[in-house]
């Protein structure tokens, strides 16, 4: 069995009260636009942290992280990317991988938008956007998820908010 933590759209901030939430959590995943090597060093002090490098992401980043995770955990084989669409629309980067590699999981970012469904057309295949942790972008809520993966089922997923963005204090 195996907590996780999943996280995205920090874009260089995320408030504190993650690692209050993320506490229980055994693994932190990133699903990319990270925004600052800082960021990154501060969840992997904090945890082991699997991430993806997204659009805004630069050198320094990249060069941390990849462009595509694919790994099994507990029995569930998990596709992580920055920029992947949803079921029925997704990119057609995305859609090759979940086509060659049939994960149980994918997980993505960048439309800050939290988000987790099933995909109709392939059983058995949950995706699940985390939103936005960080205060640049459109959305209103920070969100994070987390979840336990025990023999390759998900269970215990909650969404959470951490707070609205516009009354975020980066001081927090």
């Amino acid at each position: 069995m195996i907590r996780v933590g999943v996280i995205s759209d920090t874009h260089g901030y995320f408030p504190p009260s993650v690692f209050t939430h993320f506490s229980e959590c055994d693994e932190i995943w990133h699903a990319g636009d990270i925004g600052t090597l800082e960021v990154l060093e501060s969840l992997q002090k904090f945890r082991p942290t699997r991430a993806v490098f997204g659009n805004i992401d630069g050198q320094e980043i990249r060069q941390e992280t990849a462009e595509n995770l694919v790994f099994t955990i507990e029995g569930l084989k998990v596709f992580m990317t920055h920029i992947g669409g949803y079921p029925g629309r997704y990119s057609p980067d995305a859609r090759k991988v979940i086509d060659q590699e049939k994960p149980g999981l994918f997980i993505c970012g960048h439309s800050h938008i939290l988000r987790v469904m099933s995909d109709p057309a392939r059983p058995g295949l949950l995706h699940m956007n985390p939103g936005a942790a960080g205060i640049h972008g459109f959305h209103k809520v920070l969100t994070v998820l987390r979840f336990t993966i025990d023999a390759g089922k998900i269970s215990h997923l909650q969404a959470i908010e951490l707070g609205e963005r516009g009354k975020m204090k980066i001081s927090e």
